[in-house]
């Protein structure tokens, strides 16, 4: 049986990786830094060793390396909003940043057979020059969040290099999920809809409606994860779907599904703008497609049904 030990496994990507790794017959351990009550814990995960830890803990990542001595190490630790590491850009840069160093230092030194999966993001390429993106598009990060991401994506491929670790990243482009937190624009608009459409609220005010974001299904990339530390050598690799949708689009097929006309109901509120993008992010796939075998499985539209079904059900 093999032993997968997994960061921030209590997020999003934390909880469909595990249940991914349980199903493929892994031994799962977690490394989180809370407490978390047996009743908040998703069932796969009840059979799980959850370790009481943090990346920006040397002496715990060390303790549950040597204590469980895993086959693999997924870090998906990481603040869970972008925007929000303007409000604290230190732990930001320790968590994102500095936290991967600790672990490949004490791969390094306990267990060097062990493969790394490193969480990047498409955050990287900023105002990228061109679009789509791939694995040598230049990176140009424009926020502490990135820039804590690119010192982590330049370190993992120092030590790979230096030390001749397995360890790879994934850059991986916006993955949707009922899971994702309500201040993701995705599920503000899912959650509004199921209120409106219950009569909790009236109105759903959001900034600009041309926004445009390449949005999957965050089953489809933790697969890609698991599959990257699969291949005989590490590698880098970008994930997406390689397909832009406006978020007026994303709108129009959540208010369709519960029957109702958008235009009704939607406010577009110039205080929820961003700054201007220059280029639009969008992956290009290719590699991944080519040397994974990987692709999207789950369409848009499938995706946002089931994030307006899953957030009725939650209204309710």
């Amino acid at each position: 049986m093999k032993k997968a030990l997994i960061t921030g496994i209590f997020g999003q990507d934390g909880y469909y990786l595990s249940k991914l790794l349980s199903e493929k017959g892994y031994q799962v351990y977690g490394l989180s830094p809370n407490q978390v009550a047996p009743e908040n814990i998703p069932e796969h995960l009840r059979d799980a060793n959850i370790i009481r830890g943090s990346v920006t803990d040397a002496k715990s990542i060390e303790a549950a390396i040597s204590g469980n001595m895993p086959d693999e190490i997924y870090n998906l630790a990481a603040p869970s909003f972008v925007p929000a590491s303007w409000d604290d850009p230190v732990a930001t840069a320790e968590v994102a940043g500095i936290g991967i160093v600790k672990i490949l230092d004490a791969v390094r030194k306990i267990k060097p057979d062990i493969r790394v999966y490193q969480a990047s993001s498409s955050e990287l390429f900023g105002n990228a020059e061109v679009s789509p993106q791939n694995e040598n598009t230049p990176f140009r990060p424009a926020n502490p969040y990135a820039a804590a991401k690119l010192y982590a994506y330049n370190i993992v491929t120092v030590y790979r290099k230096r030390y001749n670790l397995f360890a790879c990243s994934g850059i991986l482009f916006n993955h949707e999920s009922p899971r994702r937190p309500p201040m993701y624009i995705t599920r503000k608009v899912t959650q509004g809809v199921a209120k409106i459409k219950l009569g909790l609220e009236k109105e759903l005010r959001l900034g600009n409606l041309d926004a445009k974001r390449d949005w999957g299904f965050a089953g489809d990339y933790v697969r890609a994860m698991w599959m990257m530390l699969q291949q005989k050598e590490s590698e880098d690799f970008v994930i997406g779907t390689g397909q832009l949708h406006t978020v007026r689009y994303l709108v129009e097929i959540c208010f369709s599904y519960v029957g109702l006309n958008w235009k009704d109901y939607v406010v577009e509120d110039p205080a929820f703008y961003r700054p201007a993008e220059d280029t639009d992010l969008v992956a290009d796939n290719s590699k991944a497609r080519g040397k994974l075998g990987w692709k999207p499985e789950v369409p848009i539209g499938a995706l946002l049904h089931l994030m307006v079904e899953n957030d009725l059900n939650v209204v309710r």
